[in-house]
């Protein structure tokens, strides 16, 4: 089944519990929380804080997306805040196993994430542990980005991979993912679907977030 992962970075955050309602209506079903640190990407958002604030207003899950340095120092902040997947990129984690481990020691399911330049292949060794793989279709650090085309292979990928293996962890996209480019990416394979300016704009969030899954399932009964 394919579900949004609604991106709060893009929500209004003045009224933050009434966009998360809105999203939620429109057939959200997890809370997409972009964690940045102004070192791994260009850019700083939230810390555990932020998170624990999110928790008390939805029972929604929390997928929060680690785009920071030494991610092994905070996961046990965000696992206690609330979080219920905590994603790792593979470019900050000498050992990957072990980062891994110590979120599922944590109760959390954790993820794998990788940015656009990153080979596939290199989290072969850890797709038995996770819940899902991130396909970053965008250069992480900032919303409102235009989709990468190349990506569609990757989830293809990630699919294929998936069958061979006889695996079930599901593949998450985040990056573009708007009423343009989503059939493309369920097509390909996605199965978790982030969005956050596709999602929040123009103060329609719960119109535009039942739009965007009405193409994607549209798209999974073309695909069967």
């Amino acid at each position: 089944m394919v579900e949004l992962a609604f991106s709060i970075l893009a929500a209004d955050f003045t009224h933050l519990a009434d966009e998360i309602a809105r999203a939620e209506r429109g057939g959200g079903t997890i809370v997409h929380v972009d964690v940045m640190d102004g070192h791994f990407v260009p850019n700083i958002t939230f810390g555990p804080p932020v998170v624990e604030a999110v928790r008390r207003v939805t029972k929604l899950p929390l997928d929060c997306h680690l785009m920071i340095e030494d991610p092994d120092k905070f996961i046990p902040d965000f696992a206690a805040a609330g979080a219920d997947m905590i994603s790792v990129h593979v470019e900050v984690c000498r050992h990957l196993n072990r980062t891994l481990q110590l979120i599922a020691d944590q109760g959390v399911q954790p993820a794998v994430v990788l940015n656009p330049a990153t080979p596939v292949e290199i989290v072969f060794e850890v797709l038995p542990m996770v819940h899902h793989v991130l396909v970053m279709s965008v250069n992480p650090g900032f919303g409102g980005q235009k989709f990468l085309p190349r990506s569609l292979d990757r989830i293809a990928h990630l699919r294929r991979l998936r069958h061979e293996l006889g695996l079930n962890y599901r593949i998450e996209v985040d990056g573009g993912v708007a009423d343009d480019t989503v059939e493309q990416v369920v097509r390909a394979g996605a199965d978790m679907l982030v969005a956050g300016s596709a999602v929040f704009a123009e103060g329609k969030t719960e119109e535009n977030a039942r739009e965007l899954l009405r193409i994607a399932r549209r798209a999974t009964e073309v695909s069967v």
